[in-house]
């Protein structure tokens, strides 16, 4: 039997991080149609505010760590990549265009030879 690697949550403490990101979020919702007569920038400031606290309580939570660190690996694997000078890309891309074209060339001249040999010569039907 396989194990799985599925992530749970395991303390009740993180249980209660993400359940207050969830309620700031919920909140933040709630107060921006809540406040209705007042002016929108205040509703989006209060939006903008209530989110911003559940990433903060998300980002505390032993997933929100594990973002985090995933996220710093993920940066530092992006740095080992060499990407390609402005002329590789100019001519790779060419070389794509020139794929493409050569390709719809191939399954128009296919599409045509089919239609002439079944329309045509099977059935004998002329246009």
């Amino acid at each position: 039997m396989a194990t799985s690697d599925i992530d749970t949550v395991s303390t009740s403490a993180d249980k209660a991080r993400l359940a207050a990101a969830g309620l700031l979020v919920v909140g933040g919702v709630a107060a921006f149609y809540l406040l209705g007569q007042q002016s929108l920038w205040l509703r989006v400031i209060a939006l903008l505010l209530l989110i911003a606290a559940a990433v903060g309580v998300f980002l505390t939570s032993s997933q929100g760590k594990e973002l985090i660190a995933f996220s710093q690996d993920a940066i530092k694997e992006m740095r080992k990549v060499v990407w390609p000078t402005r002329p590789e890309a100019t001519q790779m891309t060419l070389y794509v265009f020139a794929f493409v074209v050569v390709m719809a060339l191939f399954l128009w001249l296919t599409d045509k030879g089919l239609e002439w040999v079944l329309y045509d010569l099977i059935l004998g039907w002329k246009r």
